[in-house]
This record gives C-alpha cells, structure tokens and sequence, in this order.
C-alpha cells in the first residue's frame, strides 16, 4: 500500500499591480519567498502517525495543474490553504478520475467540509492526529467514511516527530516546529483560533526532541515555530527559553505584545536565538480595534504599542510589525498615518495586508450578512493582498492604490536601509552597554 501526501505551496497574488509590487520591491520579494520555502509541518506530522507496513511520499506542489498523476498511490491526502483550494480541488478531481481515492484536510476543508466532501472520498475536519489512524484503517478495510472529525482536541504530549526526513536540504531555508496550537485572543478575522480548538502547549522536551532531529540534517537550522501566538504563557515560555538556548539555533515566531511585559522572558530571547518577532498591531487607529478580539484585548493596549515595539527592540530582538487595511475606520489618511506610525516606532519590518474575509471567520459572515463581499466563494483572493469586500469609508479601487503607495514607501530601498541603519545603532549599544 503507497500514500501521497501532497503540500500545495506558493499562493499566487491575483491582483497583478500588487504582485508587480512584491517583484520589484525588496520587502515583499523576501518574506515572499521565506513564507514560500516553509514545508507543510501538518502533513509531515500526519506522516509520522503512517502505520511502518504503508509507504509514504511526501510531496511539495508549486503548480498544481502541471503535476503528474502517480498513479502507483493507492491513497491521496492533500492539505491546502484557502487561497489554492481551487487547484488542491482540480488535483483531487484528477486523481479520483484515475480511481486513486482522496482525502482533503487543512483549515479551508474544516471551515467548509461539504465543498471539499465534492471533490474527496473523505474529509478530515479540524486537527489530523486523532484521527488519521481510524482513517486508515476505515481504507484498509474499504470502510472509508465520509467524515473524520476528532471527539476531543488532540493532546500535544502525544506529537509524533514529524517525517523531517522526507525534506530536500538544499531546498527549505526555514524549518518549521510546533510548540503551541490555538491562541485565546479569537481575532474576528482568524480562521486558525476557529478551527484548532483551545490554546494548548507542547511539553518542552518535545520541542527540544524536534529541534534535535532538525540538526541532524540541517547542523545550523534557522526555526520558524508554526505557532500563532507562542509566549502566552509566560511561565512556560521562559522554561522554553532556557531549554532552546544550549541548541545554537536562530530562530522566529508569532507572539503579541505582552512579552513587553515580562523583562525576564525578554532578556532570554536573544541568547536563545531569537532572531525576530512577529506581531500583530493590525491597526493604528485605536477605532479598529474595537471588537476585533476577545475582551478588546489589543485595544486595551493601544496606547503603549510605541513604548512596546521601543522596548523589545532594546532588547536586540527585530519586530515583524503586521498590520491591516481596510478595517472599519480606515480612510484614505490611513496610509500615510500607517507610513508615519512605522517611521516613527522604529520598527526594523513592517507586514501590510488587507482585511480579508477567510471563510469560518465572523468576519466573513458579517461582509456576508451586509451584503459588502464582492464575489462569495472567491477563495482564490484569500491571499491577504487581494481585495475581495466593500471598505466602509473608500472605494476597492481606492484601497488597492492605496496599499501599492504604502508598499512603495516602506518597502523602498531607502526606507528599508533606514530601518535597518537605525536597528544597527540598537544592537551597536547593546554590545558598548
């Protein structure tokens, strides 16, 4: 018996002036290509759950259309974002014509498992690990069913080490490991924090376990950790901190601000490896954030976010800051007030994207129910740089050349050696400290 797992990569930018833009300014060209390297961390764990008896391939498909059936698989599982399903959809469709049976998982086929039922033998909602092994003994038995959606959420004490060993080395510049699932902020615009269940943590010998059997591939591996928000627990996290640190890795994550405010977990961040940190600011409009998570958690916050980003930064730690446009109180002053706000924090990066309507998001369903979505179902444009609603306080034409003049002034070579000259004198006081 011979499994495919198929890995749909690199989503394409559909509006053609944006993705012009991400060609010919450095910014976008190089998280671009960092977020494009990035291996499917779900279907290598996915794989490692694989009875001993099954052989397994693990496969990165860059142009869907263009792959070639294999038709010595007995069993297709494919896992995609919103932004390929179509494709993921076509590739499905053509292995099932060639008798090859099909399973879809992923955040887009829970969100939306009868869509993805028409197009597979069986769809697994939610997380994979607690019930890939059913599956595959539903197939072996040829009692597959339609559905596979776990009782309970999946107990990370019980992860596998993922099939890092399917990866080419010459290939993947980051590699990815999972030390938390869930965040508890419930962002109205997150598809993740939906579909995953509670915040849970990895136990941290796992994680080291992982990092160990990277290093023996990759001797001097850089880290992405797959979290959506890692330091929540702050107590934790500095026991993470100080198990990571022996390892000689570098490292990034996705966090929020509160790690400004434990001055301990801060000053363990640079020697463990930390090589940057990606936060969510979302808006510098303190209107936006009203309502946008759980208990107004980052508008409570508003108003330290300068000092934050100052402060982390002191601690020789880059911040990725991300922030959204075409929220509710946007106008066509918030470029320029998004360009002064990045200049004048000091951030070394800065991510912009446009509000975007995933489906399972309340965000969705509220452009839904007021009727501002341009086109339902168009998962295509689910790539956070592609319009796809009606901004409240302009016109789409209006946010889209707004979002190309934002991109042209912080993405700039000029822009970025500033950020970058002034990131240099932070870590030039560190060492003269």
């Amino acid at each position: 018996m011979k499994i495919g797992l198929l890995a749909l990569c690199g989503a394409q930018v559909r509006t053609r002036r944006i993705a012009e833009l991400g060609v010919t300014l450095p910014g976008f060209v190089s998280r671009g290509k960092l977020i494009a390297s990035l291996p499917n961390l779900g279907l290598l764990t996915i794989a490692a759950l694989t009875p001993k008896d099954i052989e397994v391939e693990y496969i990165e498909i860059t142009e869907g259309a263009q792959h070639q059936i294999n038709r010595t698989y007995d069993l297709v599982g494919i896992s995609t974002c919103s932004a390929q399903v179509f494709e993921a959809y076509e590739l499905a469709d053509r292995y099932r014509q060639n008798g090859i049976r099909v399973v879809i998982g992923g955040l887009h086929a829970t969100a939306l498992p009868d869509e993805a039922a028409g197009h597979a033998d069986a769809v697994v909602i939610g997380e994979g690990e607690p019930v890939w092994p059913e599956l595959i003994n539903d197939f072996r038995r040829d009692k597959l069913k339609q559905f596979y959606r776990a009782e309970a959420p999946f107990d990370l004490a019980k992860s596998p080490l993922p099939r890092f060993d399917f990866l080419d080395r010459n290939k993947h510049n980051r590699i990815t490991v999972q030390t938390s699932r869930g965040c508890p902020h419930d962002c109205d615009f997150c598809a993740a924090s939906k579909t995953l269940g509670p915040y849970r943590k990895k136990p941290i010998d796992l994680v080291v376990k992982e990092i160990k059997e990277i290093q023996k591939y990759w001797p001097h591996p850089f880290i992405e950790f797959a979290d959506d928000n890692t330091f929540v627990d702050k107590a934790w996290s500095k026991e993470l901190l100080k198990a990571i640190t022996p390892l000689g890795i570098k490292w990034f994550t996705e966090t929020d601000i509160s790690v400004a405010e434990d001055d301990e977990l801060l000053a363990l961040l640079r020697p463990s490896g930390c090589h940057q940190l990606l936060v969510g600011f979302e808006s510098i409009l303190e209107g936006n954030l009203n309502g946008i998570d759980r208990n107004n958690w980052k508008l409570k916050r508003f108003s330290s976010y300068i000092s934050t980003i100052k402060k982390i930064q002191s601690y020789g730690i880059s911040l990725d800051g991300c922030f959204i446009l075409g929220l509710e109180h946007d106008t066509k002053d918030a470029f320029r007030e998004t360009r002064d706000f990045i200049e004048t924090s000091g951030l070394l990066e800065a991510q912009i994207t446009v509000m975007t309507p995933f489906p399972g998001t309340r965000l969705y369903e509220k452009l839904k129910t007021e009727k501002r979505l341009l086109k339902e179902s168009a998962w295509d444009r689910c790539t956070l740089f592609d319009i796809n609603f009606l901004p409240k306080n302009m016109t789409p034409e209006q946010l889209e050349e707004g979002m190309i003049w934002l991109g042209s002034q912080i993405y700039s070579e000029e822009a970025l050696a500033g950020r970058k000259n002034h990131y240099k004198n932070i870590i030039r006081d560190i060492h003269t400290a």
